[in-house]
């Protein structure tokens, strides 16, 4: 089995630019990493799911505490959908795996998707 050698990240190459001396000091630089993109985790409402799963599942998935939970449940409820947490891309993904599964353990069809932040 062979591997390929890792490869170099794309660096821009640097600037030569010349001293006192005329001799020839090549510049270096700094590469900038953007911050990973942001998604939030938005729970859908339906006419089944019982108020207090919902409530369950925020305190259980997203550590909010009864307060917070009954009022995301609300905005769910009163707007269609509501925002549970802003997360990375892996992260909010896997909140939404958990949310999933234990809305199907339990026998509720709550929906929940992972949208990018704009």
């Amino acid at each position: 089995m062979a591997t390929k050698p890792p490869s170099r990240p794309n660096v821009p190459p640097a600037k030569p630019s010349r001293d006192e001396g005329g001799s020839v000091v090549l510049e270096r630089r700094t590469l900038r990493t953007e911050p990973p993109r942001m998604y939030q985790v938005v729970m859908l409402n339906d006419d089944y799911t019982p108020m207090e799963f919902v409530v369950v599942v925020l305190q259980e998935f997203f550590n909010k505490d009864r307060e917070a939970a009954t009022q995301i449940m609300l905005k769910i409820h009163l707007d269609g959908k509501g925002v549970c947490g802003v997360f990375t891309r892996d992260v909010a993904a896997t909140k939404v795996e958990q949310v999933l599964d234990a809305a199907h353990r339990a026998g509720h069809p709550l929906q929940c998707v992972c949208e990018p932040v704009e």
